[in-house]
């Protein structure tokens, strides 16, 4: 969440940035954050002097009776139970003005960076670069759902049977292609310098909240009730939180941490053709990659993720391209974000395979995530992620590029992971 001082010191960038996201009422809400503030510091203002006031009373008091001035010293006690009363109930203000603060600083997303493009949905982020070439298929070409069909490698039917739409089940080589690409995106993340994690896939509330999941998507979430636990939208969630109420040395940073796990989105209100097969899932496998930096630092780690992301693409020989999100289409937490998309042949548009992300201090000072520097003094450190890769509109891109009369061709890094080189 923001900083209340970045509000106070910085009101107009942050009201100019609120803007290009298309934030409503930011004014009125930013005037309301330092309301509450000002109430919090008020309060607590009063209580420290009110409990300066006890403290010295309560010494008089021992005074008093040693003198054997006793009449004197139980109207001090009276006084000093009065103290305690006030106490309490600015102590309540206190916590009330905290807690209101708290939860409309949930309610306002991150600053863009400058860079962010002006704009209000999809078309109109910023087409960064495209590389590759697009492929020419045979005008018999199959989308994905119908190849998927014809070799028998992953059943949607069967998925529907066993939990119900958007639940897959990936079947021989299918399943061979999943775990192909599971263990080459993460040898890839490891020789690039990622810590292996294999965190868990259901987390608590502070978790959610932690990196932003809660409360802007908990519709979103899938939520065991009975627990208070949530399926991970994302690793980002897990891995980001082993972090949590952390204080870092600078010589720590930069943290690299890769995990793979499965994902769960409800994605309610998701239909139509481009939702078709392994478009959009409930349940899906993908590498995550997360980095911890230095402030100075994180723009440059930022181009490092898109690097890799686009080069395990290039490996894959699918034709991608890289766009800036605009303001109205970022996620809530981001400063700046970079999509991957690659090009799908079969349904001739592009699919997004990756999103990497740098949140600055927007998630670390939920986490209470910090750095000491050499000068002792502590620092909020800033936190980055990136899908390195998501993998069902990968596998959908791989199907259709690659369809022949012959069957369909593996790339070429994938086949010693697979142990055959067509399906």
């Amino acid at each position: 969440m923001l900083l209340v001082n970045q509000i106070r010191e910085n009101f107009e960038t942050v009201l100019a940035g609120l803007q290009k996201r298309n934030f409503p009422n930011a004014e009125s809400t930013l005037q309301e954050v330092i309301q509450l503030d000002d109430q919090r510091k008020s309060s607590q203002t009063q209580r420290d002097q009110i409990q300066a006031e006890f403290n010295s009373i309560s010494k008089q008091i021992g005074m008093l009776m040693k003198e054997g001035k006793r009449e004197e010293a139980e109207q001090a006690k009276a006084r000093t139970a009065e103290i305690k009363s006030q106490i309490k109930d600015l102590e309540e203000e206190n916590s009330k003005a905290e807690e209101a603060l708290k939860a409309l600083l949930y309610t306002i997303p991150n600053v863009p960076h400058i860079s962010v493009p002006v704009g209000k949905a999809a078309e109109d982020n910023e087409v960064v670069l495209e590389h590759g070439v697009i492929p020419t298929l045979a005008d018999d070409k199959l989308p994905h759902w119908e190849l998927i069909k014809k070799h028998d490698i992953i059943d949607f039917d069967l998925g529907v049977k066993i939990t119900g739409a958007g639940f897959p089940v990936y079947k021989g080589k299918g399943a061979r292609l999943q775990r192909a690409l599971i263990n080459f995106f993460l040898d890839e993340a490891i020789a690039a310098g990622y810590y292996e994690v294999q965190p868990p896939i259901l987390v608590n509330e502070d978790s959610g909240y932690g990196t932003g999941q809660l409360p802007d998507k908990e519709g979103q979430m899938y939520h065991s009730t009975a627990d208070n636990l949530y399926l991970i939208p994302t690793a980002e969630v897990p891995i980001t939180n082993m972090y949590r109420d952390v204080i870092l040395g600078e010589e720590d940073l930069p943290v690299k941490n890769v995990g793979h796990t499965p994902c769960f989105r409800r994605e309610a209100g998701s239909w139509g053709a481009h939702v078709r097969g392994l478009n959009r899932l409930h349940q899906f496998d993908k590498v995550e990659i997360v980095q911890i930096t230095h402030p100075d630092k994180s723009y440059e780690a930022l181009e490092e993720m898109s690097q890799h992301v686009q080069m395990l693409l290039q490996k894959l020989e699918l034709p991608y391209r890289v766009l800036r999100l605009c303001g109205g289409d970022m996620g809530f937490t981001s400063a700046l974000t970079f999509d991957m998309e690659v090009y799908s042949a079969a349904q001739e548009r592009w699919l997004e395979v990756s999103s990497v992300s740098n949140f600055e201090t927007y998630q670390s000072n939920r986490l209470k995530l910090r750095f000491k520097g050499a000068d002792k003094k502590t620092q909020l450190a800033h936190s980055l992620n990136g899908s390195a890769l998501a993998l069902p509109r990968i596998v959908a891109a791989i199907l259709e590029n690659n369809q022949t009369p012959e069957g369909i061709i593996m790339p070429k890094v994938l086949q010693p992971y697979l142990g055959f080189d067509k399906i």
